[in-house]
Formats: structure tokens, sequence, C-alpha cells
């Protein structure tokens, strides 16, 4: 592993985040640790630490309920590797993750040695998911249509919909983005065309269902 590397943990609990720590201090190159303690804060710190090799991101943490998390983080900071760490380890949530675009998944029950293979997996470019788990087809034919309708979607339409199921209004998005309310009732549009439901309320509880995954 090369020197000089930035990696954020986006964990809300106080001990795993340090207990993450210990084993990351370990490596080589002593990677610089960057915390963050719930969804905003985990957001603020990829802005801050724009070249930052790496996030783990926990699944369930204030701001943010299950796997819409990296759904929001994928399309703002689309050259962040995000991994996955999450006592919710079922190959379900793991498959959906990864289509979802994590570069890999940790269980909060692996050991120092596989939390340290798996980060050096993911810093090398490839996918790293628990010993055992195979990747294979979606079982539920709902989710599956729904995970390749969100991955139709552009980086901007998925910002505006994570924006949607906050609650936001179109203007207050408009002014988040830095773009026209016309701009964002055309992502709207789109959002809705993709995910093939008629208002925002139908999207909005659409990405219910990937997020309640690992709820």
């Amino acid at each position: 592993m090369t020197s000089g590397l930035t990696i954020i943990i986006a964990d809300d609990h106080p001990l795993f985040r340090g207990a993450m720590r210990q084993a990351l201090a370990g490596m080589v190159g002593n990677p610089q640790i960057v915390e963050a303690g719930d969804f905003a804060s985990a957001r603020q710190a990829a802005i801050d630490t724009a070249s930052a090799d790496l996030m783990l991101l926990d699944l369930t943490m204030p701001g943010v309920s299950g796997l819409s998390g990296l759904i929001a983080l994928r399309a703002e900071f689309q050259s962040l590797p995000v991994m996955i760490v999450s006592a919710h380890d079922d190959p379900a949530t793991i498959q959906r993750a990864l289509d979802l675009g994590a570069c890999g998944f940790l269980s909060k029950s692996a050991g120092i040695e596989e939390i340290r293979k798996g980060i050096d997996t993911v810093i090398s470019g490839d996918i790293f998911t628990p010993p055992g788990f195979q990747y294979g087809m979606e079982h539920e034919p709902d989710v599956a249509a729904l995970l390749q309708r969100l991955q139709t979607l552009t980086p901007q339409q998925s910002r505006v919909l994570g924006m949607l199921a906050e609650g936001l209004l179109n203007k207050q998005i408009a002014y988040e983005l830095g773009v026209s309310e016309a701009t964002i009732k055309a992502h709207v549009s789109a959002i809705l065309l993709k995910l093939n439901v008629d208002s925002r309320t139908q999207a909005v509880i659409q990405l219910g269902k990937i997020a309640a995954v690992a709820a």
C-alpha cells in the first residue's frame, strides 16, 4: 500500500470508529483518518477532504436510512470509493450495496486482519466482500427492477431524488444545487419517468424500499 492515504470513517458509534482507527493505524503508510458521526458530517468530510481515497460508511446513522446514504454519496462524490461497513451483512444487503455502487462490504464482525485485507483490496481497485459471499441474481423481482431503474438516474437526478426524500421543495433543491427551479422541475419529471411513478411521493416511497433493506 502506498503512503499518503486518507480514509473517512463514517459511523455513529465512537467506540467502533476508535476500533477502526486502531485497525487502520497498523497498516503500511499509516493512513490519515477523518471521522464522521452522522450522515451530514460524512458528506461534509467528503467535501472538505476532496482527495480522500476511501469512505467506510455505516448503513444506519443519524440522518440516513439504509442504502439511501450510499446512493446519495455515490451521486455527489463519484470519484470517492465508498465501502459499506455494517452489522447487516446478509447476502441480499451485500449484493444490493454492490449493485448501487459500493466498492466493497465489510461486516462489523470482521477481525482486524480481514479489515486490513478488505481495505487493501479496494484501494488496489478491486471489490471486497465477506468470505463465502457469492454474487448472484436479486431474488426479489420488484427490488431488482427498482435497482435497475435507480441505476438509470444521472448523478444529478440521484441527488435530487435524495433531496425529495428529505422533504425539500423544488426551490430549496434549486438553491442547494445552484440551478434554476425550472431545471429541478425537469429533473423531477425525468425521475418520475425513469422510476415509472406518477408523483414525488411515489418516487420517495420507491427509494424507501431500498433504504429499508438495512434499516
